[in-house]
Order: C-alpha cells, then structure tokens, then sequence
C-alpha cells in the first residue's frame, strides 16, 4: 500500500468494534488465533468498513442499504493519496470530480476527510444520488467540501456535470469492470475461490447492475471517457481511472496517443489484488 495510507497495519478489530458495536457479531478467532471476520459475507463486510468511517475518518453517521456496493476502504484511500501524489505540487485549494460517486460516496468522504479537498460526486442512478446526499447530510462537517450531482444523460460522462465556469485539478473513476451480469459471477466466484470458500451462484459482494457492469465492460467505458475527456482538456488538470485488468491498457494507452495526451501508470496493489491507476492530460 501507499505509504501514508493508515491501513498499512492489520486491523484493530477492539478499537474498532468501540467505533461501530455491530461489527462485534462478525468477529471471530481464525485457526491461527487472529482475530477476522468472514470477508465474504456483505454484512460483515459492511461493517467492517463503517468501523474504519467511524474510527478514522471522523464520520458520526454512515449506512447503505442492502444490496449496494460497499467499497474497501484501504484500497480506496491508497488511490486518494496518490492522486495527492500526482497534484502535490499544487498550492490552490484542489477540487475533484468522482466519476460514478456510487451510494457510498466513498471518495468524496475520502478526499474530504484526508486532504479537505473540495469533491464533486457524479452518477447515472437517482436513487445512489439521494442516499449519497443524505449520507452528507447526516455528516455535517462534510456538507461544504461535498457536492452530490445526478447525471441526466448515461451516454455522457463529464457533459453536463462539469459547468462552464468550473476547473477541477483531477477526477477519479472506479468503472464497472464487467460487461454482462454473468461475467460479474464469475467474479464473484473468483473472489470466492481465493477466499478457499464453496463458489455461488449469487453475488455476494454486493453492487447494483450500474456499480458492476456496463455494455463492453471497463474497456470500453474508459475509452469513452478518454475521448469525452479531450473537450475538457482546459478544465481538468489531470483524468484518472482504475484499471483491473491490466490487458486493456494497450488499447487505451494507443487511444491516448492518438490524441496526444500525455500520460502514466500508477501501479497499486493490495494484498492479493493488483490494480493500476491511469492518468492523462493535455496540457504542454
């Protein structure tokens, strides 16, 4: 992980159960005497990663309903701190956009709460937007550096979100990596199997159909958001995205040649998985 990232360590399961007393139920001693939790199950999952808001992110109050994707938070802050990596030069007060916000709006809270950025969180489904917002609501200390926007049009991605008085010094995104509900279990299943756990024949890491999957999967949403890109290449300092899976970054990097952006990869791991972080721009 990033070095400044705090979940470098393993995890304070009593110092957190004070945070969040629901995640008591889910712990429990593993064959080698460490305390842990089931990581496949949701509940337990959830929260887990409600204890983390709590505890070490100042928040007094986090929920989503059942059957929401509810994000890792260690994973998700590395990509906060290198973002601030990536801007650290920066002295004005930063601003970002988060692509696909999600209900849990767990970059913006990142972001805020880390660095006090100033964050925009976007997404296609209106019931997400809402929950995002009340989570803002119930968080005082976020409602001025939180701004929650529903994006009318699926087909775009920063029209109609980026207004024309707006910069932004970077934007994030964690795309639906999948193409279809079954390439989605298969993930799932995936997921299971390095957990040395029976596979299934549901999701059970949580997610709606617009957090997990999209026509032509991660590919092909990057690629549309590296061409959208291009038309606001004077208000962004820098586009980001997560990229799973590491066979599609020759065609988007070939996409970003084409248009003469500059750009890098950041590589990332956590545990088991590995991801990258791509980052273009246009400027000289």
């Amino acid at each position: 992980m990033h070095p400044n990232n705090i979940h470098n360590k393993s995890y304070n399961f009593d110092r957190l159960i004070i945070s969040n007393p629901d995640l008591k139920t889910f712990v429990f001693r593993n064959e080698y005497g460490t305390k842990t939790i089931d990581f496949a199950q949701a509940e337990a999952v959830f929260q887990l990663n409600k204890a983390l808001l709590l505890s070490d992110y100042g928040l007094a109050h986090y929920q989503l309903p059942v059957g929401y994707l509810c994000p890792p938070i260690p994973g998700r802050a590395d990509y906060i701190h290198h973002i601030h990596d990536l801007i650290d030069s920066d002295p004005t007060p930063i601003k970002g956009l988060d692509i696909g916000v999600g209900a849990n709006a767990i970059y913006p809270i990142l972001g805020a709460q880390i660095y006090q950025w100033y964050m925009v969180g976007t997404d296609i489904n209106a019931e997400s937007v809402e929950i995002a917002k009340n989570t803002i609501e119930l968080n005082p200390q976020l409602k001025d550096f939180i701004d929650i926007r529903f994006q009318e049009n699926p087909a775009h991605i920063f029209e109609g979100i980026i207004k024309e008085d707006e910069h932004y010094h970077f934007t994030i995104c964690n795309p639906p990596f999948h193409a279809s509900e079954k390439d989605a279990l298969k993930g799932t299943q995936r997921k299971l199997k390095n957990l040395n756990l029976e596979p299934k024949s549901t999701l059970n890491f949580g997610g709606q159909a617009h957090e997990l999957w999209c026509n032509g999967g991660e590919a092909l949403f990057i690629k549309r958001m590296i061409k959208e890109s291009k038309k606001f290449e004077n208000q962004v300092n820098w586009f980001t995205t997560l990229v799973s899976k590491a066979e599609n970054l020759p065609k988007l990097t070939k996409q970003l040649n084409k248009l003469k952006a500059t750009h890098r990869i950041i590589d990332m791991g956590q545990g088991q998985k590995i991801s990258r972080i791509l980052a273009w721009h246009f400027h000289d």
